[in-house]
């Protein structure tokens, strides 16, 4: 079993960029969903985006527009690029595997995860 490092997180001011990655080198364009998830203090862990098994990518509507995610197989890196953040995009951020077809609405679809990256944005 791989490793999965996420790295990038850190302090943003309202209507700041933030880049997020994910060092995944066992599961990269083998054909699983990957993704990226957060959880707020005293909140649910919630699916922020995810590139399924087919490259489909999938946003939740709260970052849709403001968030992209992509990978770079060379570099067997996942990327969440956040734009245009928000003091609600506070969060601890986790990349996670997941089979080929994973809902990313459905956390509990995703079997390994890393550590996370904590993001704080300030108004």
């Amino acid at each position: 079993q791989g490793q999965l490092v996420a790295e990038g997180g850190g302090s943003a001011q309202s209507g700041g960029s933030l880049r997020l990655s994910c060092a995944a080198s066992e599961y990269i364009n083998k054909r699983y969903c990957m993704g990226w998830f957060r959880q707020a203090a005293g909140k649910e862990r919630e699916g922020v985006a995810a590139i399924d098994g087919e490259g489909k990518i999938m946003y939740s509507d709260s970052v849709k527009g403001r968030f992209t995610i992509s990978q770079d197989n060379a570099a067997n890196t996942l990327y969440l690029k956040m734009d245009s953040l928000k003091p609600e995009d506070t969060a601890m951020y986790y990349c996670a595997v997941g089979p080929f077809y994973a809902d990313y609405e459905a956390p509990t679809d995703f079997h390994f995860w890393g550590p996370g990256t904590q993001v704080t944005v300030s108004s």
